[in-house]
């Protein structure tokens, strides 16, 4: 039976809860300050829920996929959920290290959408995807190192940890083979 999520598994979550309700809060305040037009605004909030719309469902697939692609790859043995011990370089993970945080970044975008909050989604979603990049190449990276060692640090020196072109793009969409 594998186990349950770990410690650090059950921070991630909340500290994602915490950056999605605090940002909505800290949006919604935002905009009867700054952008009080938006709160009674129906053409906003429909178009910003059809763009809030399609920005999440690009966050799930990219997270569908790339999460497959590490559920087929990465393990090996009885481990707890959301963990892997071996280094995946194929898929998508062979253009970017890090494809589904890029993807898990369009999160807070595609809530601030969603809610139709222009502060969020001009102020505080910037900001926690910055934190988001901060803590992924501070933490992630040094987690990664700890546990693969000399394969992560020629996987690292190869392949950058985000990676805009089409291409790799391409790749987060594609269902793992």
């Amino acid at each position: 039976m594998t186990p349950s999520l770990t410690a650090g598994a059950w921070l991630r979550i909340l500290l994602w809860l915490v950056f999605l309700l605090g940002g909505l809060w800290l949006g919604i305040h935002l905009d009867w300050a700054l952008f009080p037009w938006a709160l009674n605004s129906l053409a906003w909030h429909l178009t910003s829920a059809a763009v809030g719309g399609a920005v999440a469902w690009l966050m799930a697939r990219i997270a569908r996929n790339t999460g497959r692609t590490l559920a087929r790859f990465g393990r090996e043995g009885d481990l707890p959920r959301l963990e892997t011990n071996r280094l995946v370089t194929s898929g998508p993970y062979g253009c970017m290290r890090h494809p589904m945080h890029l993807g898990l970044m369009l999160f807070p975008l595609a809530v601030a959408l969603i809610a139709g909050s222009p502060g969020f989604l001009l102020i505080v979603a910037p900001l926690e995807i910055l934190v988001m990049v901060l803590l992924i190449l501070t933490l992630e990276e040094r987690e990664a190192l700890a546990k693969f060692g000399d394969s992560y640090r020629e996987y690292r020196r190869r392949v950058p940890a985000f990676n805009l072109r089409p291409a790799c793009l391409r790749r987060l969409l594609q269902s793992p083979a």
